[in-house]
């Protein structure tokens, strides 16, 4: 495969939402049961730092971070979403993602990504583990899905070396 990782563009946002509607499918990937507009989804991220996995005109992954909270403290602290379309799973398009959204983050003065996985989203975990993520905690039976199944969170946790060292 030959993919280029470029900012994400409102006219990418029917493919994308496709993906992120493979990972709610999945059980495994969100808590999120249905898709939003783009002007609801635009809204909840911020504005830099929203990346996709694009070969040619095809969209193959997506990454985006939103903030933790509106506290002026938590200005560098975030929470990163990505999801892969099923088609290109194991493929790395996952770890150019975030090995491009580490990157682009500091350049913004992100301090701290963080991650919240489905306990059962391995391949997730692995992911972000392999690329300095630290698995910090659980949260039980966090959310349920229609399935009627509880679902347990990880916490993972990246601190940069480089913003908000001093």
């Amino acid at each position: 495969m030959d993919y280029k990782i470029v900012n994400m563009q409102a006219s990418d946002w029917g493919q994308v939402s496709n993906i992120y509607w493979e990972g709610i499918q999945n059980k495994i990937s969100t808590f999120q049961n249905t898709i939003p507009t783009w002007e609801e989804w635009d809204k909840g991220h911020c504005k830099s730092c929203r990346l996709v996995a694009k070969d040619g005109d095809i969209v193959l992954g997506w990454v985006a971070l939103s903030p933790t909270s509106s506290r002026s403290v938590y200005a560098g602290v975030v929470d990163v979403s990505i999801y892969v379309g099923n088609s290109f799973k194991g493929k790395g398009v996952g770890r150019a993602l975030l090995l491009e959204l580490i990157r682009e983050s500091e350049i913004h003065g992100f301090w701290t990504l963080q991650s919240r996985i489905i306990k059962e989203n391995i391949a997730s975990r692995e992911l972000h583990k392999s690329l300095g993520f630290k698995e910090i905690g659980i949260c039980e039976k966090l959310g349920k899905m229609d399935t009627g199944i509880w679902y347990d969170i990880v916490l993972a946790q990246r601190r940069s070396s480089v913003v908000g060292v001093d």
